[in-house]
């Protein structure tokens, strides 16, 4: 006998050519179009048409949808939450560090738990691991743009100009790429650079994306869903194939995600091309053209951006965002926090902490809820923002530390938890043969997040801003 129907309520009705399953989590008809001469959606007309035996049961390899008993068997090879085979960049956890289970506690309590002696402790061990960075952020100078992701990615393009990152023959691999606008408008900055080639790193599906606007014809975009935790570079063709230089990009790249595209580029992807032996850029230019060909280019201004000498990854420029987000495990900076005294467990608190340093800016909970519906209503708009300051950390809020921290203490608390992770990330990358740097990029009333972290190889020209 089929499943009974949920009763509505006395009033209401589904709206024409929709289905009339009432569902009651919902307390609303079930919004799909039904078949003509149809009252149920395929979704619910085992339950609720009783005429209809067939049983449906959930599928078991995502209990979010349902399918017909009977068609099982069917459904599962073509199911869309079905696991698909693996391309060749796909090596489980390559870029994901080594995990020491000795150094990270099984239980660690909220922030808000802690005694007032053991939050000052902390505080104390923060500012004197800070001693020394206060000077390194470098002023801002930034550009002027009509909105506020347009100054955001006209100061990071601006950036990648300074850093002479803009020529022909190499790869922009931008992490996190979402709808892959900061390569769009790298693209047009390039205007007729030869064999620029774009690979778009997301791990989710992304909507409204602005892949298909490029018909440029020295421009080649290719996009990956992949984790960046999984994502070998040495595996891809083109990179495989055409031997260019890499430009790892982003635009406010979370927490956890920078840690993974730092140790993909200058780990996993270089270490791979010293191994290959590499022959020399300059030497395959040579036999890719003419020597008058070669002038030419030089003459128009774009040979002048090739690095002389050959390297797989020609520069890194990321816009540093959510540090409350970061991981241990996949932190590159381990190293610099034990030279300081510091471990696994600081570094969770202070990760935690680093939220604090937009709580000034911390709307009230009326008003929280009022933004993420305006958000959830209006899928269009470029929200590809992660400045909230961690309106999800409930245990860590403004108000969990009564009369022990002003909210302008716990800004600068915040900011130098930023600081201090960051600075792991500068230390990792010295050690890997880079000069970086890290300077704010845009004003704070245009993001919160305005720090960005640029990085080229020591035999290059490093940035007039250091570290």
């Amino acid at each position: 006998m089929a499943a009974s129907v949920p009763m509505p309520p006395a009033t209401g009705f589904p709206a024409e050519g929709r289905c009339s399953y009432y569902v009651e989590k919902k307390k609303r008809f079930c919004r799909m179009v039904v078949a003509a001469g149809k009252r149920f959606c395929g979704e619910h007309a085992g339950a609720a048409e009783e005429e209809d035996t067939r049983k449906r049961i959930l599928c078991p390899l995502d209990p979010k949808h349902t399918v017909y008993e009977d068609q099982l068997a069917k459904h599962l090879k073509k199911c869309n939450s079905r696991e698909k085979p693996k391309p060749d960049f796909f090596i489980q956890d390559i870029n994901a560090g080594l995990k020491d289970e000795t150094e990270i506690p099984e239980q660690l309590v909220p922030i808000s738990s802690l005694s007032e002696e053991q939050l000052e402790k902390l505080i104390k061990k923060l500012r004197k691991a800070s001693e020394a960075l206060q000077d390194a952020l470098n002023d801002p100078k930034n550009g002027d743009s009509a909105t506020k992701h347009l100054k955001q990615q006209a100061s990071i393009l601006g950036n990648i100009e300074k850093l002479k990152l803009l020529g022909p023959r190499r790869c922009f691999v931008e992490f996190g790429a979402g709808k892959g606008k900061l390569s769009h408008w790298v693209d047009i900055a390039l205007k007729d650079a030869e064999k620029v080639h774009f690979i778009l790193v997301e791990k989710v599906t992304t909507r409204f994306k602005v892949d298909g606007k490029h018909r440029k014809k020295n421009s080649v975009f290719e996009r990956l869903q992949i984790d960046i935790q999984h994502l070998c570079l040495s595996k891809i063709p083109l990179l495989r194939e055409r031997k260019l230089p890499v430009v790892g990009i982003g635009k406010h790249l979370c927490g956890v995600a920078t840690d993974l595209a730092l140790r993909c580029l200058v780990e996993t992807y270089a270490a791979s091309c010293e191994e290959r032996n590499e022959e020399p850029l300059a030497k395959r230019i040579k036999n890719d053209k003419t020597e008058k060909e070669i002038n030419t280019l030089a003459k128009e201004g774009n040979e002048k951006n090739v690095p002389e000498k050959w390297t797989p990854v020609a520069g890194i420029v990321i816009a540093l965002c959510c540090h409350h987000r970061c991981d241990w495990r996949h932190y590159v900076g381990k190293e610099y926090f034990r030279a300081l005294g510091l471990g696994a467990v600081e570094f969770h608190y202070f990760q935690r902490m680093s939220s604090w340093a937009t709580c000034g800016m911390r709307k009230t909970s009326l008003e929280a809820s009022n933004i993420t519906s305006k958000r959830k209503d209006n899928q269009n708009d470029d929200s590809e923002e992660h400045d909230d300051g961690g309106y999800g950390i409930t245990d860590d809020s403004t108000n969990s530390l009564p009369g022990l921290l002003t909210i302008e203490e716990k800004k600068k608390i915040g900011h130098l938890c930023k600081l201090l992770i960051d600075q792991g990330r500068i230390q990792y990358l010295q050690q890997k043969g880079f000069s970086p740097a890290l300077q704010y990029y845009t004003d704070p009333q245009v993001s919160l997040e305005n720090v960005l972290l640029t990085a080229l190889p020591n035999h290059s020209s490093s940035p007039e801003t250091t570290a």
